[in-house]
């Protein structure tokens, strides 16, 4: 699934696909723990799925409201002594 695609969807279908995703990551690792799978890649674009997915629900979630966005930390420059 393409970004573009996923921004089509609302965000009660990101949850939804976010869910189905997970579980079907579960669903390859028992597979994969039980017997080899013939593509164990599909793991690894599962979980990048789900990180696609993640990203752009939490996008929505900061343009709603920028007041969720946490704070960057400031760095402490240590002083010689």
């Amino acid at each position: 699934m393409k970004i573009s695609e996923i921004r089509e969807l609302t965000t009660e279908e990101l949850y939804a696909k976010i869910k189905d995703e997970k579980q079907r990551l579960a669903q390859l690792r028992l597979s994969h723990a039980i017997s080899q799978l013939e593509n164990t890649q599909e793991i690894r674009n599962t979980r990048r799925l789900i990180a696609r997915l993640l990203t752009e629900l939490r996008q929505r979630q900061l343009a709603e409201n920028p007041q969720l966005r946490k704070p960057r930390r400031k760095k402490n420059k240590k002083v010689k002594k």
